[in-house]
């Protein structure tokens, strides 16, 4: 997506700049495999970022307990971990629960300076939450067979503690609004490899609503939501747009490519989720740069509304890193009218 402000709004508009532009992410493990080979990589294309962590973030199966009370273990370096612990695993311990304080969730006070900042040099402000919007963090505080049983018995208790968790994720968007966001991203991770954990009715009936009423809240205050969802979500993302998605960051391979343009496209910006654990593991160079033709080819238009983010993950080949590299260069403007 493009950073300066004025573009950005034509873009979401879908009547913006035919370039498509790609965000990679490349996680300490590779770096720590592949080092300043990948450096070389870096500005091959003007459409083409990459962030490089380059320090280790966090230790091998070390642990922490998150400001919800969710217990976490980390099984690898520098990567995701676990929840092992919820701080609700009965219902008896609803009553005793205490959800955290949207005040504490960031440093406010800075986040406005920094939106300033943005605003200053005609750059996007963004807010963000955390990755675990409201069905994830659900599953955290119950844990996921437990949240299972619960949707299936259509508890009652369920939808108090779905209230509260909307009540802390609307307050922290408010803040976001207060301090100047132009877009606030969410993530929630709706979907298995091939279908969603729960039916699309009783996602309507459960989840819904709260992303309804949070988004909304921000759209009808000028506000853009970008929401990030891994596993197959093809099921409501007629529903996501309905509920005031404006960015729709979902994975490419899970969902298809053609049926991501049945439903999205022209419908909704598309920040591609490009594949991580497929083609770009276990196939080859070529394989890499041909499934990104696909990706462009498919889902972009004169008109724009499409961008792509690779998160890279060890196991991927180096030379299927610079094929990537190369070919989201290459094809960034393959819809560009020629003079």
């Amino acid at each position: 997506m493009n950073s300066n402000l004025t573009q950005f709004r034509r873009d979401l508009s879908l009547q913006g700049d035919p370039v498509v532009r790609s965000r990679i992410s490349v996680t300490y493990p590779v770096f720590a495999e592949f080092g300043e080979r990948l450096e070389a990589l870096r500005g091959l294309s003007p459409y083409v970022g990459m962030g490089i962590a380059r320090q280790s973030s966090r230790a091998a199966n070390s642990t922490q307990t998150d400001i919800w009370g969710c217990h976490w273990i980390y099984p690898l370096e520098s990567l995701d971990g676990i929840c092992d612990g919820h701080p609700i695993p009965t219902w008896a311990d609803l009553g005793r629960y205490v959800a955290p304080n949207p005040d504490t969730f960031t440093d406010w006070q800075a986040a406005a300076a920094n939106i300033r900042a943005a605003h200053d040099q005609d750059n996007v402000a963004w807010g963000g939450t955390d990755h675990g919007f409201i069905f994830l963090r659900s599953t955290y505080i119950r844990g996921f067979d437990t949240l299972m049983l619960d949707i299936a018995e259509d508890r009652p208790e369920l939808y108090e503690l779905i209230g509260r968790v909307e009540a802390f994720w609307l307050a922290v968007a408010k803040r976001w609004i207060e301090a100047g966001a132009d877009v606030i991203s969410f993530g929630d991770d709706l979907g298995l490899q091939h279908a969603l954990p729960i039916s699309p009715a009783a996602w309507r009936r459960v989840i819904k609503p709260a992303y309804q009423r949070i988004f909304q809240y921000c759209r009808a205050r000028g506000v853009h939501v970008l929401l990030h969802s891994d596993g197959y979500v093809l099921d409501i993302i007629p529903d996501l747009i309905e509920c005031g998605v404006s960015i729709l960051n979902v994975q490419d391979l899970v969902n298809g490519l053609d049926n991501l343009r049945r439903l999205a496209w022209g419908k909704v910006y598309l920040d591609l989720d490009f594949d991580r654990q497929n083609i770009t593991v276990f196939g080859t160079p070529d394989a890499t740069a041909a499934h990104l033709h696909d990706c462009f080819r498919t889902l972009g238009s004169p008109q724009g509304g499409l961008s792509l983010v690779w998160g890279v993950y060890p196991g991927t080949p180096f030379a299927n890193i610079e094929a990537a590299v190369r070919a989201m260069g290459e094809y960034a403007t393959l819809w560009q009218v020629k003079g």
